[in-house]
């Protein structure tokens, strides 16, 4: 049976966009026919699809009312369905989703130009666009998968981290992602609490030696190498567990598409400080389930660190209501309805 939906899956590289494809995908599986386009990071028995057999499903499609949809949420992406549209006629339909927080380039603008639908994760994302999206549809996540833990303190010691509580940043170590922020904020906090410490989970990529190497000094100098961590690339299964062991996780890009970090960890029963970047200002409320601070802010860093360290009261309170944001508004069996029935809308 040829698919209703066709994603793109174009990057080798696991990135934000394949994580919300991976979390979406068995949910649209359940409502409709599917292929993706690409089989990196597919988990086993995901029906995969090559450009020629696309080619040629679609040709005999010619005689069929309805149209196929193609998902892209990157440009290679956009690129490959307009040349199987180009190939096999018009029964393809083409939906982009744009979560950049940033004034896309010409060409970017003339491929947007040429989809039949667009889609963005939120209104900080949506204000970049020339053309205005059609709809808004945020991420969501998977709350089984991301779940508050057990018990943290025994799945801290199950990890062999050191100390007893823990700071968590995720993602590559990199400056956009503002890990020399959370390092140059928990400095001077960790010496005043020995029991916690900073774990810093992502790949460190050659491009990127120098800033390790600078955030490593800074580590070094201060003298607490013990207390500071640095995971390097985890396995994906592994990750949920990182998140449910952390007591904070910070998010601090300087700028960011959607960001899902943010969610993950509120899934995950954990009180996040983030920056303005990305969709997180939609998505925390100061006063509830979380703190933001602003871009680049060692300082105002520091202050909420400090206080959620030393109110262990107002720290669980943040964790509950979190998690309970996410289950409200949050989640990826939402996302993947609210996304079919907009493709429903362009059959």
């Amino acid at each position: 049976m040829p698919p209703d939906l066709i994603l793109g899956n174009s990057s080798r590289r696991f990135s934000g966009v394949t994580s919300t494809l991976l979390q979406v995908l068995p949910h649209q599986r359940q409502a409709c026919e599917l292929a993706v386009l690409g089989s990196h990071h597919l988990p086993k028995g995901t029906p995969v699809i090559g450009f020629l057999e696309a080619v040629f499903m679609l040709r005999r499609l010619s005689g069929n009312d309805s149209n196929v949809i193609f998902h892209a949420r990157r440009n290679d992406e956009m690129i490959q369905a307009l040349a199987l549209k180009l190939f096999s006629g018009n029964k393809l339909k083409i939906v982009f989703t744009s979560t950049a927080q940033r004034h896309h380039s010409r060409f970017t603008r003339w491929l947007i130009r040429k989809m039949d639908g667009v889609i963005s994760t939120c209104d900080a994302a949506a204000f970049y666009l020339k053309r205005k999206p059609q709809a808004i549809i945020a991420h969501g996540i998977d709350t089984q998968r991301y779940q508050p833990a057990t018990s943290k303190s025994e799945l801290w010691q199950q990890l062999g981290l050191p100390g007893k509580h823990g700071i968590g940043i995720f993602g590559r170590v990199r400056k956009q992602k503002g890990i020399d922020i959370l390092i140059d904020a928990a400095i001077p906090l960790l010496k005043k609490n020995p029991a916690w410490s900073v774990i810093i989970v992502g790949e460190i990529t050659a491009d990127q030696t120098a800033f390790f190497e600078q955030q490593q000094q800074k580590i070094k100098a201060a003298d607490l190498a013990g207390q500071f961590v640095f995971t390097g690339k985890q396995p994906f299964q592994k990750i949920p567990e990182l998140f449910q062991a952390m007591s904070i996780i910070t998010a601090l890009s300087r700028n960011e598409g959607f960001g899902l970090t943010v969610l993950e960890a509120m899934s995950s029963g954990v009180a996040v400080i983030a920056s303005t970047a990305g969709a997180w200002p939609e998505i925390i409320n100061s006063t509830q389930t979380g703190r933001i601070v602003p871009i680049a802010d060692v300082a105002a860093t520091s202050r909420a660190l400090n206080e959620l360290i030393n109110d262990k009261e107002t720290l669980e309170a943040l964790a509950l209501q979190a998690r309970q944001k996410v289950t409200d508004c949050h989640t990826v069996e939402q996302e993947a309805a609210k996304l079919l029935s907009y493709f429903q809308s362009l059959r």
